[in-house]
């Protein structure tokens, strides 16, 4: 997979990486009919990000401390244990940082693969979406059904603007990032390039903030990807982040014209090939 932060790749990147709807196909309906993950004591996250699935996914339960699953009707919150602890280990922080529960958006299906709307990636149960939480509207209180299901996640952007609206983004947005970022299971974390532009004018000298990279969008959530765990040898990562902290010209592009209106890549027409193991997978 070609590195996310080389601006002259932006057609094949954005087939990639996407998170606008692809429309609906036959095989993304046969996966996301699947309601419940195989069986097995060694969980396997198999093909790459965007074209993959997992064996052995895990259910993140609903509320547990520090976080709230959102929109539980979709049926998404299946991930490998991995992301699983990542979730758990990261609500924890925040409960103890006085953070506010954190919501979570999208993790993956039972089985992970393409799903009929909303994503191109959350494919091998390594990906989640998490949201971010306006200063207006902290989240203390456990959340009912009805709520999860219509409370939208807020834009930290001001409308039809590149900048942070400073009634939604918040000091809590930013330890919620550094936290995740500093795991040393997560790979990546793409953000809204405003925000990292904001970032790296506050945490220019931290570590963490090489794995904050931006991507189009992503001004209401921020997109979690983890690492291939160890013992998945049919796992395949994206490429080594580049050196350095990303508060650079790369940096830059992201606020040109040309990454303002991007071409469409005609590759996310037709859904990606999967593994031949996963049909097994679905077929479990």
């Amino acid at each position: 997979m070609l590195n996310i932060n080389l601006p002259g790749y932006t057609l094949v990147l954005l087939s990639a990486l996407s998170t606008h709807c692809l429309a609906a196909d036959p095989i993304a309906l046969r996966w996301s009919q699947v309601s419940q993950p195989t069986l097995t004591s060694s969980p396997q996250s198999i093909g790459t990000y965007t074209s993959g699935c997992i064996s052995g996914a895990v259910l993140v339960p609903a509320t547990g401390m520090g976080y709230q699953i959102m929109r539980p009707s979709r049926k998404r919150a299946f991930g490998h244990p991995e992301l699983k602890n990542f979730i758990v280990n990261l609500g924890q922080t925040a409960s103890h940082q006085n953070l506010g529960n954190i919501l979570i958006g999208d993790l993956g299906q039972a089985r992970g693969g393409p799903t009929v709307s909303g994503h191109r990636s959350h494919q091998t149960g390594l990906d989640v979406d998490i949201w971010f939480l306006s200063s207006q509207h902290a989240n203390t209180h456990t959340l009912s059904y009805d709520e999860r299901e219509s409370w939208s996640a807020p834009s930290v952007l001001l409308k039809n603007t590149i900048y942070l609206d400073p009634r939604q983004w918040s000091k809590t947005n930013e330890s919620v990032l550094a936290a995740a970022a500093s795991r040393p299971e997560v790979d990546r974390i793409f953000v809204n390039p405003s925000i990292k532009r904001e970032l790296c004018m506050k945490y220019y000298k931290e570590d963490w903030l090489r794995k904050i990279r931006p991507w189009w969008h992503h001004d209401d959530h921020f997109h979690v990807r983890l690492k291939c765990p160890v013992g998945n040898p049919n796992c395949q990562t994206q490429e080594a982040l580049p050196a350095g902290n990303g508060c650079d010209a790369g940096l830059a592009w992201w606020f040109t014209e040309e990454a303002k209106h991007p071409t469409p890549s005609p590759i996310l027409t037709k859904p990606a090939e999967l593994p031949k193991l996963c049909e097994a997978v679905l077929h479990q």
